[in-house]
């Protein structure tokens, strides 16, 4: 073979490797997962099942290979608290299932029994974290007591038609100033939508006090009335990815509060959501 057949056999074998490897590529791009490290952890904040038992609720966890949660059900709350039975009950439960309770939702924490309460359960529970908002000056008593006990403290947005002390991304902000690193924020971007402000900005502005994130979704501003996330105003998929962006490491707890049997409409979160993370 001339040496100028060679040069065109040696571009032809070339422009197949090249484009061999850049077929290669993009199928890989296409295809491939983010690693396990960087995916969004997904789980449920158990309000979701609150008209189920326990072992029911553990049940559909299980279903949906659930294995961190929030305990929010409303009968674990501090307005009507539970006893330490019920607690070591629900850990043991947990256990048996492999289902880690990572953060308690407290609620209002309104004095010093209350923090008492919260910390206690919290600790039956085995959870590391506690949701909630506080009255008065008890966010500096929060901040010292549970600095002490190695717990940290998510402060939680939330919707009301009467002005509320968290609302916005700012009223949290300036709820933080000056304290520790034990306090941070449970951002609930249901909770923020329905206060007419921008749940993506919300994840940017909140992002190095995130503690836990509640994934819900809102038909409209004014009002609670939740949808299927995805299908409402919380630009839930805009979420994730700004989530991705500041490297969120947390609990995405989906939260879907309905009554009645919302078995069909929570698995089809649940796979919404995991597409996204």
């Amino acid at each position: 073979m001339s040496h100028r057949g060679l040069r065109r056999n040696n571009k032809r074998m070339m422009t197949r490797r090249t484009f061999t490897r850049t077929l290669a590529a993009g199928m890989g791009a296409a295809g491939a997962k983010l690693p396990a490290a960087s995916r969004l952890n997904i789980g449920i904040g158990t309000y979701t099942y609150h008209s189920l038992s326990i072992d029911d609720m553990i049940t559909r966890l299980t279903a949906l290979h659930i294995t961190e949660i929030e305990m929010s059900r409303g009968e674990f709350m501090l307005m009507k608290p539970p006893t330490d039975e019920m607690c070591q009950s629900a850990r043991s439960k947990f256990d048996r299932a492999g289902i880690r309770c990572v953060s308690y939702y407290a609620a209002t924490i309104k004095d010093d029994h209350d923090l008492d309460y919260a910390v206690r359960f919290a600790r039956l529970l085995g959870s590391g974290n506690i949701t909630g908002d506080a009255t008065g000056g008890m966010l500096g008593k929060i901040d010292e007591r549970l600095s002490r006990e190695g717990l940290t403290f998510g402060i939680h947005n939330h919707y009301f038609k009467q002005k509320f002390a968290y609302e916005s991304p700012d009223d949290v902000l300036k709820a933080l100033a000056g304290r520790s690193k034990t306090m941070g924020a449970t951002l609930d971007t249901g909770q923020f939508a329905s206060c007419g402000y921008d749940t993506v900005a919300a994840v940017r502005k909140l992002a190095p006090y995130l503690k836990m994130v509640h994934l819900k979704d809102v038909k409209a501003a004014g009002g609670e009335d939740n949808v299927l996330i995805g299908r409402g105003i919380a630009r839930i998929p805009a979420v994730m990815g700004e989530l991705h962006k500041v490297s969120y490491r947390g609990l995405v707890a989906i939260e879907y509060e309905k009554e009645g049997d919302v078995d069909a409409d929570v698995t089809s979160e649940v796979e919404f959501a995991r597409n996204l993370a």
